[in-house]
Formats: C-alpha cells, sequence, structure tokens
C-alpha cells in the first residue's frame, strides 16, 4: 500500500509500507514511460547511515482514468528485463537532466 502525499511547494512525496511492517517516506523522482507502461522512480528519504542510502527505487505505476482522486497503484517489477528497461530509460533520464542543467548555466 503506498499514499502519495503533495506538500504546497509541489514536492511529492509517497509513503511506503514495507513487508517487514515499516513504512518509509520516499522523494517522488519522476515517472517515467517504458513501452506503454508508466513507472515511477523513488528515492527513500532514510539516514545517511542506512544500508540503502541514495538508492533509487523502481515500481510501476497505474492511475485511475475515472477517478482522479484515487491513489495510484504501484506495483513491484519482478521481472528482470523489465527492470532493466527500467533502469536504462531512468539512466536516459539522469542524462537529459544533466545535459539540461548544463545548458541553464
Amino acid at each position: 500500500m503506498s499514499k502519495l502525499n503533495e506538500t504546497p511547494e509541489e514536492d511529492m512525496t509517497v509513503t511506503l509500507d514495507l513487508d517487514d511492517g515499516s513504512t518509509v517516506e520516499c522523494a517522488v523522482i519522476t515517472i517515467l514511460s517504458v513501452d506503454d507502461k508508466d513507472y515511477i522512480v523513488l528515492l527513500p528519504m532514510i539516514d545517511e547511515n542506512e544500508e540503502t542510502f541514495g538508492e533509487v527505487w523502481f515500481y510501476g505505476y497505474k492511475e485511475n482514468p475515472d477517478d482522479p482522486n484515487e491513489e495510484p497503484e504501484l506495483i513491484y517489477i519482478d521481472n528482470d528485463k523489465e527492470y532493466e528497461a527500467v533502469a536504462d530509460a531512468f539512466d536516459e533520464y539522469l542524462d537529459t537532466q544533466e545535459f539540461d542543467e548544463i545548458i541553464e548555466e
């Protein structure tokens, strides 16, 4: 289960319920489309001493087109090929962001 939150500054976060019963707040980095499916890229907002500090998490992302107020569904990616395609798309996104920052300077 997840909950999508927006702060007044337009920063979006997601609260994920983990298998161990804990929750973790994640910043939404971007939403990507790969092979006509949407995916969300999350950055866990955890202490830098945590083992997974700095890692991003990829999930399938699905909104209900009939009810925009309904919470989006996040879907665990259990297929290695699909996961790699999303990771590659995210790498391309990062390359574009770095390029855009250079141009803006």
